[in-house]
């Protein structure tokens, strides 16, 4: 049985109300389960909404198979890298009310950044420091241009720098509270010189900490009171409570040989369990990856975005703070994103904690210019068109990446009725 929140009804809508097909929507559906039936995927839940209601919600395959358990519209999901734009919406809100400036040095906030020197050469087997050009601000925190690392190469590289990283304990983040984390930071050097490189990084958990600093809160209890509470998120958050534990998706990889491996079943317990299973609340609360939550909760907070700062009349953000958050803030020679090759990333700049279509490519031709949105490296993915009003969410949970959003997005913009 579903527990989705009560008031739901309240932000759904027939298909026809807001100008999208039923029978298009089905199309959705229909391929989402072909995922399933290929062993692709063990279950999944898809959303759209337009005009600032919920036109489709529903639910494929199993959440548990270990377990045995159907999926269910209300399951709960490890997003991990969708946590990254609602830090951001929490840096607004301190934003608007004067708590902090988005072009402040960082170290006006955490003195721990203060000084901090840049290596000569980001792969270099020795360490040779020069001075930073300038200092890194606000917005390169939340633009990833502020030359801090990137979490996965001070796991196993081999580089001076990466070395400095281990010896500084970085590579042990589960360990750290935030005030511990940019404790560490502070005693290593920057990849490259603030503003000239976007790279993806542990600036997005610096935020945590920064949240905490200004608003003298903890991160979670911020997030709750200005956040998941004022929108209903009732599922939201840094861990999965027992009793809600029957609702926890398992997380599946690919075999070698085709089909699916079980990662993490939180019922049937054959999977590995690690300090990051989601079960109990984490020393670390990461906001750039910590978060769990649900279809109807991420859906809630892609609505208040779409709405321009309401949700369901009550408005949480100013209009002007959600357009600053969503627009470019990459000069033209940052674009496209320096990640990884792949087509998913061609035409796209970033703004503050999303991605932000400002080309169209050839990977999706329908994807529109000011499109914008993210991913969770679990396969999860959000993004919001706001000429269409319109809003995808796609829940998984696989590693590597499933293609299933990639898929479905074009079905989601067919299912818009010219008017």
């Amino acid at each position: 049985m579903d527990h989705l929140n009560d008031g739901i009804s309240k932000i759904s809508a027939a298909p026809h109300a807001v100008g999208l097909s039923a029978k298009r929507l089905a199309r959705i559906s229909a391929t989402t389960q072909q995922f399933i039936d290929d062993g692709q995927l063990a279950g999944a839940v898809t959303v759209v909404a337009r005009r600032g209601r919920i036109a489709h919600l529903e639910a494929y395959g199993m959440m548990d198979i270990e377990a045995n358990k159907p999926m269910q519209r209300d399951a709960i999901f490890r997003i991990y890298s969708m946590t990254k734009p609602i830090a951001a919406a929490a840096v607004m809100l301190l934003y608007e009310e004067g708590k902090l400036q988005l072009d402040a040095p960082a170290a006006t906030y955490l003195p721990e950044l203060d000084g901090l020197k840049v290596v000569e050469a980001a792969d270099a087997e020795t360490l040779t420091l020069i001075e930073a050009d300038r200092d890194m601000t606000v917005r390169d925190l939340m633009r990833h241009t502020s030359g801090l690392p990137g979490a996965a190469r001070y796991m196993a590289g081999q580089t001076a720098v990466d070395k400095r990283y281990r010896e500084k304990g970085l590579h042990l983040l589960h360990e750290c509270n935030l005030q511990e984390m940019v404790e560490r930071l502070g005693r290593i050097p920057l990849l490259y010189q603030p503003g000239t490189k976007w790279h993806y990084s542990i600036a997005a958990d610096v935020l945590g900490r920064l949240i905490e600093v200004v608003s003298g809160q903890p991160f979670d209890v911020f997030l709750t009171e200005r956040i998941f509470q004022p929108l209903g998120m009732i599922d939201t958050g840094f861990y999965v409570p027992p009793e809600k534990i029957n609702r926890f998706a398992g997380m599946y990889g690919s075999k070698l040989e085709g089909g699916l491996q079980t990662i993490d079943a939180p019922e049937g317990g054959t999977g590995h369990v690690s300090e990051t299973s989601f079960r109990k609340k984490p020393k670390f609360l990461s906001a750039g990856g910590g978060l769990v939550s649900t279809a109807a909760d991420f859906a809630r907070f892609c609505l208040m975005l779409s709405n321009k700062g309401a949700l369901a009349g009550k408005r949480l953000m100013k209009a002007e703070s959600v357009e600053l958050m969503t627009r470019n803030h990459l000069p033209t020679h940052l674009i496209p994103l320096d990640k990884k090759p792949d087509k998913r990333y061609a035409g796209l700049g970033f703004g503050l904690g999303v991605s932000v279509r400002v080309q169209q490519t050839d990977w999706i031709p329908t994807s529109q210019v000011g499109e914008y949105g993210w991913i969770g490296g679990a396969s999860t993915e959000f993004w919001i068109a706001p000429r269409d009003e319109l809003v995808s969410i796609t829940l998984a949970q696989h590693i590597p990446f499933s293609e299933l959003s990639e898929t479905v997005k074009p079905l989601v913009y067919a299912a818009i009725v010219k008017e």
